[in-house]
């Protein structure tokens, strides 16, 4: 993979392109980008491009040793951190599942990554034993390349542990580079922030998303615009749009789950309840942005009316259109709030069962309380 084979991001191309050429790499960089937006996949290019012992214009020939090794994944100074599950789990466990999925999908996001782990009702984090492994590796001599290279994927997850790797990050090892691919500042430690070059990435538009969809996905043209403009600038919702069906299981529950809040009945609030409570963390936060999503969405449908803004699919722009008549413009805040003060605490294990029963009583009062 090669910094010219990623979608779309040509100002952070030529960013690259002339750190590679000019020999001058910070020693610790940040892509900072939205799901979807190439980070990852222009990370994983620019550590091959670093590598590549005959680069062509600030890009990775493609064709030396280094770059064979590079775009496996296999060369043996480029190392991988990820989120897990577990508490003394480490990256270095699961290198064949990281390997196989960013092969398939470059631009895939931390909740389908669980997924592959298994995550159920464990949530993703970066250990302390990962931190620990992390300083053993970056302490080793170079084996062949010119640098050794850290590629964190979303530090989001670090948590407090960041503060192990605080030192190493400020004062690395001679020629040790740290590539952390992150997606929100906000949860990352300002003291790595700060030690850190951050490289913004925009959205991808429509036109790149089409693009690259005719010429990867090899579909109609009408089609491809008909799912870049459902994704919003995000090229793994593109991907996920086109192996979905028409119905889409989390758009079906959440409109189940507001008839439910809107009726207030009790037994159907407890037993939606105890099946939202087996779903596991990671599939109720899925949910719970999703919802955000839709209300997003459906505020813009309110505020224009103008449907062809609305990045809904068909069945759900139809139930948003047929929502105006329950839920009006003053009562979206609150209920969003509701719902993304509960995403937060889920993340933080509260008891997803009462919790679920809380938030539909609350939201329940906004629709009848307009």
């Amino acid at each position: 993979m090669t910094i010219n084979d990623i979608i779309g991001q040509e100002e952070v191309k030529a960013i690259l392109k002339t750190m590679v050429n000019n020999s001058r790499i910070p020693h610790a960089q940040i892509f900072l980008g939205a799901e979807g937006s190439g980070n990852l996949a222009m990370a994983l290019a620019f550590a091959q491009a670093v590598m590549c012992t005959n680069p062509i214009d600030g890009d990775a020939c493609g064709t030396c040793s280094s770059c064979h090794k590079a775009s496996k994944f296999i060369h043996p100074d480029i190392h991988f951190s990820f989120p897990t599950v577990g508490s003394k789990v480490t990256s270095s466990q699961f290198g064949k599942e990281w390997r196989s999925a960013i092969s398939e999908n470059a631009y895939f996001n931390a909740h389908q990554w669980l997924q592959i782990l298994g995550a159920e009702n464990k949530q993703g984090n970066i250990t302390k034993d990962e931190c620990t492994e992390i300083i053993k590796k970056l302490s080793l001599k170079i084996f062949e390349g010119k640098y050794k290279i850290l590629l964190m994927w979303l530090p989001e997850y670090l948590g407090k542990e960041g503060n192990r790797l605080l030192k190493l990050i400020e004062e690395p090892p001679e020629n040790t580079l740290f590539i952390l691919v992150a997606e929100n500042s906000e949860e990352i430690l300002n003291t790595i922030l700060s030690r850190c070059q951050i490289i913004q990435f925009k959205p991808l538009s429509d036109e790149e998303i089409v693009n690259q969809l005719v010429l990867e996905k090899n579909i109609e043209s009408t089609k491809a615009n008909e799912l870049a403009h459902l994704s919003n600038g995000n090229y793994n919702a593109a991907l996920s749009l086109l192996k979905e069906t028409n119905s889409d299981n989390n758009a079906q529950l959440f409109v189940q789950w507001l008839r439910i809040c809107y009726q207030n009945q009790a037994k159907s609030l407890i037993e939606w309840s105890s099946e939202f409570a087996k779903w596991g963390r990671e599939n109720q936060k899925h949910f719970l942005d999703y919802g955000l999503f839709f209300l997003r969405e459906y505020m813009l449908l309110l505020l224009t009316q103008n449907k062809s803004k609305i990045r809904l699919r068909e069945k759900e722009l139809q139930t948003a259109v047929n929502l105006q008549k329950v839920i009006s413009y003053r009562q979206i805040e609150p209920i969003s709030n509701i719902i993304n003060d509960s995403a937060f605490h889920i993340s933080r294990n509260a008891n997803p069962k009462i919790l679920m029963t809380n938030i539909s009583l609350q939201i329940h009062h906004c629709l009848k309380n307009n």
